[in-house]
């Protein structure tokens, strides 16, 4: 099963559905409004969020929106141990990332998701990082 057709995104607002497969929540802050007890997903995984610093640096601004990417796939590049067992799950089931941003197109489960099918379409290699040559 390919991991890449796996994986969507979605509002945690909006309501749980049959075909969402494995329901994870990965923002660092708990959404406005929910009860914990009321809000059907199977994880919270806060620490795959953008660190503190990026998510204010960004603050949902579209203008920042590709330096957002950048940063926040270098964060994730340095941590493997906490997107790999997303991308594990993304190729045995389906997997929706939750999130509580009002911007559909321009929040961190978007970016997240991108970077778990870049790595799924590349065997999860680390791009080498070598100079540039003159």
């Amino acid at each position: 099963m390919s991991a890449r057709n796996n994986i969507r995104v979605k509002r945690v607002y909006e309501p749980a559905a049959s075909d969402d497969g494995v329901r994870i929540l990965v923002d660092r802050l708990w959404p406005r409004g929910l009860s914990k007890n009321k809000c059907p997903l199977d994880a919270w995984l806060k620490d795959v969020a953008p660190s503190d610093e990026l998510r204010k640096w960004f603050s949902h601004k579209e203008s920042r929106w590709d330096g957002f990417q950048k940063r926040y796939h270098q964060e994730l590049d340095d941590r493997p141990e906490l997107w790999k067992p997303l991308l594990e799950t993304a190729r045995k089931d389906k997997v929706t990332l939750l999130y509580g941003a009002r911007d559909e197109e321009h929040n961190n489960a978007v970016a997240l998701k991108s970077y778990l099918e870049r790595r799924a379409g590349t065997g999860e290699k680390r791009r080498s990082r070598s100079p540039s040559r003159t």
